[in-house]
């Protein structure tokens, strides 16, 4: 019987400060709730391997690969990242993004499929930002349109945090649309001009949020006619996150979440979904939105 397909990276959470292990740790946690629950099997993890480095040149500078391949970014580089110069991370952060890859290369094939992690939105061509190294999306993107496997892609990115590297990398690609709801007052505070932004006040909650969403997603399906959709589901839009300033329920997420797939679903656009930021104090319900995700994704797609 068919499944999901999800890609899994290895944490290597003992080579963080402690500081930093805590938001990292639900990437651990995800793939053990989804097994407990039976929402999959063992069989739905793919464990990538590193990303090449002329994939991931079509997307980052060779100077900034080299940087972060033989750990040589400076302080400032470092401080703007947010995470430690590591060889592990790095290390990491070529099998996410290989990962993404491989997630769009089976949701051609099976509709969907998702990353454990991804969702890299902060990075841009020469430069980490925001716990971002590498932008996961757009090297998948690249690599889509490089290989003619699709000609018009979407990226709808519903983190609480613009993906302002995305927006930058692709300000000049009209081949691929990309599409944030974001915290107007939230990181990051310069934005970049995503094809279309909509800011949203703190505060606010899941009626307006929706009728945002319900008004403008098929708007630019209908308009921009994708064949393929990157997802970001970040679950910082949730009221108990710590950072995201927005007042979404755990039910105003899944209902994102549902609308999302069950748009896409409907115009047969397969998808690959990254799971983005959850900053709540409680990992729990970090975990509990994740997973929404992941058992939506198996009812509407029949896996």
């Amino acid at each position: 019987m068919p499944e999901l397909f999800i890609a899994f990276a290895p944490l290597y959470a003992h080579s963080l400060p402690e500081g930093h292990r805590f938001p990292m740790l639900k990437y651990e946690l995800i793939p053990g709730q989804l097994l407990r629950e039976g929402v999959v099997t063992e069989n739905a993890f793919h464990a990538p391997v590193p990303c090449p480095d002329e994939v991931v040149l079509s997307t980052h500078t060779p100077a900034y690969l080299h940087k972060l391949k033989t750990g040589t970014l400076t302080d400032k580089e470092v401080r703007r990242i947010g995470f430690p110069q590591s060889a592990q991370l790095t290390y990491r952060e070529l099998i996410i993004t290989q990962g993404t890859i491989d997630c769009c290369l089976h949701a051609l094939r099976g509709g969907v499929a998702l990353n454990v992690a991804g969702g890299t939105h902060h990075a841009f061509a020469d430069a980490g930002e925001g716990f971002c190294l590498l932008n996961d999306f757009a090297v998948a993107a690249n690599y889509l349109l490089h290989h003619q496997l699709a000609s018009r892609i979407l990226i709808i990115d519903l983190d609480v945090h613009q993906g302002n590297g995305t927006a930058k990398l692709f300000e000049h690609q009209p081949a691929v649309f990309t599409f944030s709801m974001h915290g107007r007052t939230n990181f990051p505070f310069h934005k970049e001009r995503s094809d279309l932004d909509i800011a949203l006040e703190d505060g606010t909650d899941d009626a307006t949020y929706l009728q945002a969403l319900k008004t403008h997603l098929p708007q630019i399906i209908h308009t921009f006619k994708p064949d393929f959709c990157c997802y970001l589901s970040g679950v910082d839009v949730l009221a108990t996150d710590k950072f995201g300033k927005l007042k979404l329920t755990m039910q105003g997420c899944a209902e994102r979440d549902r609308f999302v797939l069950e748009t896409l679903k409907q115009h047969h656009l397969p998808c690959a979904i990254a799971m983005g930021g959850g900053y709540s104090a409680d990992v729990k319900l970090i975990v509990q939105a994740h997973c929404q995700t992941y058992k939506l994704a198996a009812e509407i797609y029949g896996l």
